[in-house]
């Protein structure tokens, strides 16, 4: 996707089999190599060690380990099998050298090597498999990821916009993040919303809303309306038990005005192009989409100058909750007007790599940037 950036929201199936351990020697960290390396070395001591012993004792069950040591990491089932049988083999070794020890001692050392052999192999096809799955899981997630959240336009009349979208973990493509910009008989319609929740369910909500808004954003000249729509979407919808936190605008092709609408969301940020960076306070406070039902408030805009070289910046909680070494939030606005770029892109770009510096800990959440300016 063009204006798709970074890996997209935590998606439960995938960030299970993530962490169900798949990996690979190619991508095994050092430290594991290192210990790896530690057995086989303590391995072959045990067997300077037996052979210096005489033929009275033996540590030929110690050769088990062999095939689970070959397993870690490897790609084929060959490769513990191949070490199980060298293994069994050095057991035999052992066994004319320790001709002393109870013949039962080392047929249970084969047997040890053979069982484990035969586990150790079982796990690299039941890990090759998980890999399989997870890539189809990461395929199926992505082209999810580009039908709900499609690609905007660099420019839509006198705006120009761009979007940035950060999964939180490395491993996730889809989340409840959303975002969509029209070009309507109205102007342009901007959306960028967080679904409350994470996995497959944030998805379909994110889906659903933004079916409403891409059929009303272009039929119901009141933006305000617009948003009453997505909330009754969601409260007439019987598998949904979750809220949005959603802004939307309205920019106008003829005016240097725009409207915004904000249901519970962090306000947007303003930056003149002066430099001078202000929050958008909604005229009243009312709760995210979902929830309209527990205020007697009805849902209203603010209508704001947005002059040439102005750039209005919509963000996710994702964003300005970030927090560093010493638990201060990520300071937004300040970093949003000491940035030089003009151009949405690059605004996006320098604030998207700033937030992942200041970070103590990585990411902990989804985050979603929107840039709108108007041009000359």
């Amino acid at each position: 996707m063009g204006h798709f950036r970074g890996v997209g929201a935590p998606e439960e199936a995938v960030v299970e089999a993530a962490q169900a351990g798949v990996t690979s020697s190619a991508t095994m960290p050092r430290r594991s190599r290192r210990m790896l390396i530690a057995a086989y070395v303590l391995i072959v001591a045990a067997i300077v060690a037996d052979l210096l012993t005489g033929p009275h004792t033996t540590v030929s069950p110690i050769l088990a380990a062999v095939p689970v040591l070959a397993a870690a990491g490897a790609r084929s089932a060959r490769v513990p099998l191949v070490a199980g049988a060298l293994a069994a083999v050095g057991v035999g070794l052992l066994a004319l050298g320790n001709q002393d020890v109870s013949a039962a001692v080392h047929v249970e050392a084969v047997a040890a090597v053979a069982a484990v052999t035969l586990a150790s192999a079982a796990g690299v096809v039941l890990t090759k498999t998980r890999e399989q799955e997870l890539r189809q899981v990461r395929t199926v997630a992505e082209a999810a990821q580009r039908a709900l959240l499609r690609p905007v336009p660099d420019r839509i009349g006198r705006m120009r916009v761009a979007v940035r979208y950060l999964a939180a973990a490395a491993e996730a493509r889809i989340g409840g993040d959303l975002y969509e910009v029209l070009d309507t008989p109205y102007g342009t319609r901007v959306l960028l919303g967080d679904v409350q929740g994470k996995g497959l369910g944030a998805v379909e909500t994110a889906a659903d809303v933004l079916g409403v808004f891409r059929a009303d954003a272009r039929t119901e000249p009141d933006l305000a309306r617009v948003a009453e729509h997505l909330d009754s979407a969601l409260e007439q919808s019987r598998h949904n038990e979750r809220f949005v936190t959603a802004v939307l605008l309205a920019v106008p092709a003829a005016q240097n005005v725009v409207e915004i609408v904000n249901c519970g969301h962090p306000p947007p940020l303003l930056r003149r192009r002066s430099g001078a960076v202000s929050e958008i306070e909604p005229p009243s406070h009312v709760p995210p989409l979902g929830l309209q039902a527990l205020t007697p408030d009805a849902i209203g805009g603010k209508t704001v100058d947005l002059e040439p070289g102005d750039l209005l910046l919509l963000y996710t909680d994702g964003v300005s909750e970030t927090r560093d070494l010493q638990g201060r939030f990520y300071p937004l606005a300040a970093r949003l007007a000491a940035i030089g770029a003009r151009e949405p892109d690059a605004v996006l770009d320098e604030l998207l790599a700033d937030v992942v510096a200041y970070s103590a800990d990585g990411m902990t959440d989804d985050a979603a940037l929107l840039a709108v300016r108007r041009d000359a």
